[in-house]
């Protein structure tokens, strides 16, 4: 298996990122248009990072750090390239880059529904904190 080229998202990703959630991730958020990507890449430009394959996004995940807490959001592989270890490379980068800024600990939002999304979150080494719960109100 060819290892992916892995890097920061910039500005012309954009469309293509998308695009490519449309088709490999599961579920949607509030944030999934341009405004809410130009805002991420304006406040953490490396947070989004993309996997790479034959020229196209074969993978994403957001790694964001607030200072505080190391975020995980919106692992995703294409479906042609699933079982290839592009998700275990583009959490190795995302811990890399929590390191490099002091983090300690990275937290993953997981579908609840989602059994293909837990089994590689396990596999990866994380796991559910059942005593918490995601509280959220809308702001927009």
């Amino acid at each position: 298996m060819e290892t992916p080229h892995i890097r920061p998202a910039t500005r012309p990703d954009i469309d293509a990122v998308l695009r490519f959630w449309r088709e490999a991730a599961e579920g949607t958020s509030i944030s999934d248009d341009a405004e809410g990507l130009t805002r991420l890449l304006t406040r953490d430009p490396g947070a989004l990072l993309l996997a790479e394959r034959e020229g196209s996004v074969a993978g994403t995940v957001i790694a964001g750090f607030d200072g505080w807490r190391c975020h995980l959001y919106r692992l995703a592989v294409a479906p042609a390239y699933r079982r290839q270890g592009i998700a275990r490379a583009l959490l190795a980068a995302a811990e890399a880059r929590f390191t490099a800024l002091g983090g300690r600990r990275g937290d993953a939002m997981v579908l609840r529904d989602n059994a293909r999304a837990q089994h590689a979150w396990r596999a990866a080494g994380y796991g559910p904190e059942e005593h918490w719960r995601r509280w959220v109100k809308p702001l927009a």
